[in-house]
């Protein structure tokens, strides 16, 4: 085993219960927190453990941060080893919503030097569509050792992120619907609109009907339509917490195009300071 982006049902379902196979179950509603616990509860793939996005791909939030900061490093290191996974493991991570929760898993331990990770492509209703077993039990883990080791240059916070648009050295790249990028709609956050100088791809056209990720050279077509003259090392990806923006960095490298950052506080901590340019419609 050595999946780096996606593996499919088939896939999975052959080599589960194999010794070093790690599944995450990170099924998550935004609306009600509690669901993806609930679903974990009452079915899920065998063997699969749970990771909650506020409490375990998450940090404290401040007000000014974010509505989902990155966790310290080693906390998150931390979960993971209560949950049995170490360093050399495969993880496999799926949810329920074409995989928006599950990159963010996928992002988070490449971050910290994990690079044997990937996405279940179709997540949850790919594998219950297949016929495949499920189980309601909740089996302990061994505690396992895991230490962190975050890769450098991965990430560029609100500051890095102002300066370098003001030298046109970064294209940022926004992961939210178009109306929310416009500043219509906004539920989530107290100030709709986007970045100054951000360019929108909303992550579910990274998806086909099903819910599974688009062709690689669809992914890189589209991808490098909007680059432009900028290459894949200028991108720093966000969205409305830096979650969904893990969705379009996963696409990036399906795709081929590697070298993109995160801006982990993306729009919930940008728009917390009134001091920060906010822009509004499509440009």
């Amino acid at each position: 085993m050595n999946w780096t982006t996606l593996v499919d049902v088939p896939t999975l379902a052959a080599h589960l219960g194999e010794a070093r196979l790690r599944i995450v179950d990170c099924r998550h509603d935004l609306n009600d927190p509690h669901a993806g616990r609930r679903a974990y509860a009452e079915a899920h793939i065998p063997g699969a453990r749970f990771l909650h996005l506020d409490d375990n791909l998450s940090g404290a939030c401040n007000g000014r941060n974010g509505r989902h900061p990155l966790p310290d490093p080693n906390e998150f290191a931390a979960h993971l080893g209560a949950r049995g996974i170490q360093p050399g493991d495969q993880v496999v991570a799926y949810d329920a919503a074409g995989g928006a929760i599950a990159a963010r898993l996928w992002w988070m331990l490449r971050w910290i030097g994990h690079s044997n990770v990937a996405v279940l492509d179709g997540g949850w209703p790919a594998w219950i569509a297949a016929g495949h077993p499920v189980e309601s039990r909740i089996r302990e883990s061994q505690s396992a050792l895991y230490s962190a080791r975050p890769a450098p240059a991965t990430t560029l916070d609100a500051q890095g992120v102002h300066a370098a648009l003001e030298r046109t050295e970064i294209m940022l790249i926004d992961a939210r619907s178009p109306d929310r990028f416009a500043g219509e709609n906004e539920t989530l956050d107290p100030v709709g609109g986007h970045i100054p100088g951000a360019a929108n791809r909303f992550f579910r056209h990274n998806l086909t009907a099903d819910g599974r990720f688009r062709p690689a050279d669809e992914l890189r077509s589209e991808f490098e339509a909007l680059l432009g003259t900028h290459s894949a090392s200028d991108v720093v990806h966000q969205c409305g917490s830096g979650v969904t923006a893990c969705h379009n960095l996963l696409a990036m490298e399906i795709a081929g195009l590697s070298g993109a950052r995160l801006y982990p506080g993306s729009w919930s901590e940008w728009c917390s300071d009134p001091t920060r340019p906010v822009a509004t419609g499509n440009d």
